[in-house]
């Protein structure tokens, strides 16, 4: 840890050993694994798994493909959860073996996947002594602490503001306060992936995050927790220097910082070529912050052709009674079968209009509207929604439910998408522009940082070495 660092940032104690307070985005389905967070311990920091359906390997070191053999969703459930476990065991034992014991190596879950505590079990329990914390989010982790408790491994929590900690903390936190080794703050405006953007916030209106880190921060303390315990800050992180009035400032305490998006773009990297060419081309707002996600929750992608059919998909909406009432005075006429469907005589042009454009299938969603498709894209709809495997513990597409009875109650919603397909496709080398590709806001940073020109593309030791010097 000898490296000279911006404004003299220093090294914390994590994990027993002394490490960078640089830690790696734990990025969903493969586009964190092994490679990438062992090189990034390796280099003094925090590197982190994703646990979230991450990658197998057979005898010739070959990716095994996840394929659903079972015929019924909790049946294929049940297989993604053995994927689940098998898949981050080998992930944390090879990033183990490449840190060669420099930094600290965590885990990345998200509570609201499917079979999240099993799977959070399993890989804990076959890991022992190699993961040094578990930073969880999606959801509100309740009992994140009790599961670290029973494995003795510190427990990072992902929260986007004070409130939703303090939640945590009264609840079940405050109980196993010694292993709660930082809190990360997710920027619910500037973070990529899936974020905890709150009803009460505006998604067109982005806050400044100092404000709403030193209230976390104030909360802590209220709570009596120690200013040694580190904020992370996620979302938006791109040069240290950006933030040198974070760094040893008494108002916020100890601060870390998360890159997510920058290591995508490094040798190391698991994404496939395209994507990494993809990201070099994206300007300032190509990163659209949308609610298309079966989970419900926010998330932030790039603006892909995928992600804009979604869009043209939701445009093609109109609402309907199932009885004449108030403006809806006249019958659908197309894409529906039966009469009573009724609508307004705008909304009934509307909708002739589209299906004339070759958008013949209307498609009811829980909302009592109706989107019109084509053909093609209903038939890949509806086999998306019989192919279900329970990825999520509550899923709006499919009307999947992990638990209890197994189903939410509502619609399956054709306005959503099967997140798993999509991205397992994306990170195993099918076309990206058909595909959802998550990145953070800041991700146009690429296109103009002067670091990656000439289509340079760094090691992950020596992307560590350059956020190190402020840049």
């Amino acid at each position: 840890m000898s490296r000279m660092s911006f404004k003299g940032l220093k090294p914390i104690l994590y994990g027993g050993r002394e490490v960078w307070p640089l830690i790696e985005g734990g990025k969903g389905v493969s586009a964190t694994n092994h490679a990438s967070s062992g090189a990034w311990a390796a280099a003094g920091g925090i590197g982190t798994v994703s646990a979230v359906n991450a990658d197998s390997y057979d005898a010739e070191g070959k990716i095994i493909p996840q394929i659903y053999k079972e015929l019924t969703r909790r049946e294929r459930h049940e297989q993604l959860i053995r994927y689940g476990i098998d898949g981050a065991v080998e992930q944390v034992r090879r990033a183990h073996d490449l840190s060669g014991g420099n930094g600290a190596i965590n885990i990345n879950v998200l509570w609201e996947m499917g079979g999240a505590q099993p799977i959070l079990e399993g890989v804990l329990e076959k890991t022992r002594g190699m993961i040094a914390g578990v930073t969880c989010g999606a959801g509100m982790p309740y009992r994140l602490s009790e599961i670290a408790a029973r494995f003795n491994v510190n427990y990072l929590p992902i929260v986007s503001s004070a409130r939703a900690w303090r939640a945590l903390w009264k609840r079940a936190y405050h109980k196993v306060s010694e292993l709660m080794a930082a809190v990360v703050y997710e920027d619910p405006w500037l973070a990529g992936g899936h974020n905890g953007l709150s009803n009460a916030e505006d998604p067109l209106k982005p806050e400044d995050p100092y404000p709403r880190v030193k209230a976390l921060r104030d909360t802590m303390r209220a709570e009596g927790v120690s200013d040694s315990v580190p904020i992370v800050m996620a979302g938006g992180v791109w040069f240290l220097r950006e933030w040198e009035n974070w760094i040893d400032n008494p108002e916020l305490g100890s601060i870390a910082f998360q890159f997510g998006t920058r290591p995508l773009l490094t040798h190391e990297s698991p994404i496939p070529q395209g994507w990494k060419d993809a990201l070099r081309d994206l300007e300032p707002g190509d990163v659209l912050l949308h609610r298309f996600s079966p989970t419900g929750f926010y998330s932030s992608a790039v603006r892909t052709r995928f992600l804009r059919s979604l869009e043209a998909r939701s445009e093609r909406q109109v609402p309907y009674s199932k009885v004449e009432a108030g403006e809806h005075t006249v019958q659908l006429d197309v894409g529906v079968r039966g009469k009573n469907f009724w609508v307004t005589p705008r909304d009934l042009d509307r909708a002739r209009g589209w299906a004339g454009q070759g958008f013949t299938e209307g498609l009811r969603t829980p909302d009592d509207t109706i989107i019109f498709v084509s053909p093609e894209e209903r038939d890949m709809i509806r086999k998306d929604q019989t192919d279900c495997m329970g990825c999520l513990s509550h899923c709006g597409f499919s009307s999947w439910k992990d638990h209890d009875d197994y189903t939410t109650g509502r619609l399956a919603d054709p306005r959503s998408f099967c997140i798993q397909k999509t991205l397992q496709d994306i990170a195993h080398g099918q076309p990206v522009e058909d595909n959802l590709m998550f990145a953070g806001h800041a991700a146009y940073r690429f296109k103009q940082d002067p670091f990656y020109s000439n289509n340079f593309t760094p090691t992950v030791k020596q992307l560590v070495d350059r956020i190190l010097t402020g840049d």
